[in-house]
């Protein structure tokens, strides 16, 4: 009998937000964005990698960033996201999973983030170890309205496909 490969895709989807707050760093994607906030919270509050660690672990049932990276654990304060995101990926390879691509939503009224698009997605794709081809980034407001639209905060959406392949005899 012939060794078959099989293959399993799985799909998670993310998201987080932050406030933003007047002094703080304005890091997105693992890229330092200039601007007069940032996005608040006990990491560096990349809502770009927060929101795609959460897909990338939801696709494999490892729970979520908190569960693993909690903000109550001093060792987590001002942590950079990138690393927290790049652990993420190295637990789903743990259980025989490769990422097969990202896409990700960050919905924000300012700074204008289109520019540093790009960069964004070199960074997560050398990160992730996944071909940038693979790695979507999407930047909208939301028209002025609510917390992302009347400068308040910040949000992203993030899904992500892993791929299990498997002898099966």
């Amino acid at each position: 009998m012939t060794d078959e490969l099989v293959s399993a895709v799985r799909f998670g989807h993310g998201f987080d937000a932050h406030r933003f707050a007047q002094g703080r760093p304005f890091v997105l994607g693992g890229v330092r964005i200039p601007y007069e906030s940032g996005p608040l919270g006990h990491s560096d509050a990349d809502v770009l990698a927060h929101a795609l660690s959460d897909a990338i672990l939801g696709a494999a049932a490892l729970g979520d960033l908190g569960e693993h990276f909690p903000d109550t654990d001093p060792q987590w304060k001002d942590a950079d996201s990138m690393r927290l995101l790049e652990a993420c990926a190295a637990l789903v390879r743990g259980q025989g999973y490769e990422l097969g691509n990202v896409d990700a939503t960050v919905v924000v009224q300012a700074p204008r983030l289109a520019p540093h698009v790009p960069a964004m997605r070199m960074r997560l794709a050398e990160t992730l170890r996944i071909e940038l081809d693979a790695v979507s980034v999407k930047a909208k407001t939301s028209e002025g309205m609510g917390y992302t639209g009347d400068g308040t905060g910040i949000a992203a959406y993030a899904v992500a496909s892993l791929v299990r392949r498997s002898a099966r005899r």
